[in-house]
């Protein structure tokens, strides 16, 4: 899917429809003291380890792809509800 770099949607900030910069969302970096990460050492000895799995099929084919529109009046940015794309572009 192609996407422009820039366009004209609704700012919920200054309610108003303005230009709106789009980037890709990255995965920011882990923090090594939550819950789920401090579980997993401790339960890492039990059970069969994840080999065998219970779904069938395993991945799905496309992922989601999530985008940030950053408002280039207000500088604020949002989000939307994430698409699956097979292939994401953004183009001039």
């Amino acid at each position: 899917m192609k996407m422009p770099k820039k366009f004209r949607t609704y700012c919920p900030k200054c309610r108003t429809h303005t230009e709106h910069a789009v980037e890709r969302v990255r995965k920011g970096q882990a923090s090594g003291l939550t819950h789920i990460v401090r579980q997993k050492y401790r339960h890492t000895s039990t059970g069969n380890s994840g080999k065998f799995s219970k779904v069938p099929g395993g991945d799905k084919p496309t992922k989601r792809v999530h985008i940030r529109y950053r408002c280039t009046k207000c500088k604020k940015a949002h989000l939307r509800k994430g698409f699956r794309a097979g292939k994401f572009d953004l183009v001039e």
